[in-house]
């Protein structure tokens, strides 16, 4: 092979030749250990191919772990971007404290999960400082149970949620033609009327993209589950019951097929909402601003 054609096989910027590393990355960290964890779960201790299969769908104990996971999943994902979206939309304007704002809503990002929920632990707990402020102004007597239930993790996952999804609809929202709006302006339209027609359908595919990823990080929680929830009830997600499976059945092969019942569901939701927004109008918003 002469010089020429090797040249010819690489852009001027280098780009290329990050290429090759980059494949190796994803067959090392991605492709090889799920087709091993697929294959893996066709191949159970006991019983036919599909044994670990119809043991999770036979099983309640098992099966329910994916209503329960969707039951704190989607209201979480919901959450997140509904409060998200009108708040972006109000920093989307540069301002004095646009900055100091936007820092302060990102800071449990910086916490991680299980900062979040000793801080819960602390502020939510039966003698937590809610409880006792309340207690002390008799505003309620009784007890305040917002952690090891259901919503203590919802709440735990709005908040470690939240800043991602306010981030991204954030680039969605501020990457928007404004002279869009000032068009609409002139034309006697008011602000909601700007947001129903201009920003809020152009943030639609934005919007469903975000939705998935926040879904997708509600869908495989873990740590909230069993700091500040019930993981032998009411918040055994299936996630809780892929680590029993491997580490306190030792059975890997069925841990690998609950996992993969995870991915694929998790997969399945992602290809509806990005079918849907494939319906949505996807041309360019963005421009000069100014």
């Amino acid at each position: 092979m002469s010089a020429q054609s090797l040249r010819a096989g690489f852009r001027t910027d280098g780009t290329a030749l990050l290429v090759g590393p980059a494949v190796v990355f994803l067959l090392l960290f991605f492709i090889y250990p799920f087709a091993y964890g697929f294959w893996l779960s066709f191949n159970p201790a006991e019983g036919a191919w599909s044994a670990n299969y119809q043991k999770f769908f036979s099983d309640e104990h098992l099966w329910r772990t994916l209503i329960i996971t969707f039951q704190l999943s989607l209201p979480v994902t919901i959450l997140n971007v509904g409060l998200a979206l009108p708040i972006a939309f109000q920093l989307r304007r540069k301002t004095r404290y646009q900055r100091w704002v936007t820092t302060l809503l990102v800071v449990p990002i910086t916490l991680g999960t299980v900062l979040i929920a000793e801080g819960m632990l602390t502020y939510f707990g039966p003698r937590g400082w809610l409880a006792q402020f309340l207690q002390l102004v008799h505003l309620y007597d009784g007890p305040i149970r917002l952690t090891h239930n259901y919503w203590g993790v919802l709440i735990s996952l709005v908040i470690s949620g939240f800043p991602f999804a306010f981030l991204l609809i954030l680039s969605y929202v501020t990457g928007i033609d404004p002279v869009l709006a000032r068009a609409a302006a002139t034309l006697g339209a008011g602000p909601w009327a700007q947001f129903r027609h201009i920003y809020f359908p152009l943030l639609l595919p934005g919007l469903a993209m975000c939705f998935c990823l926040a879904f997708v990080q509600a869908f495989s929680v873990f740590p909230s589950a069993v700091l500040v929830g019930a993981p032998a009830g009411p918040t055994r997600v299936i996630s809780i019951a892929a680590y029993e499976a491997a580490f306190e059945l030792y059975d890997y092969s069925l841990a690998s097929a609950v996992a993969m019942i995870m991915g694929f569901v998790q997969l399945a939701i992602v290809a509806a909402v990005l079918g849907a927004r494939s319906l949505l109008y996807r041309g360019p918003v963005t421009g000069g601003k100014g």
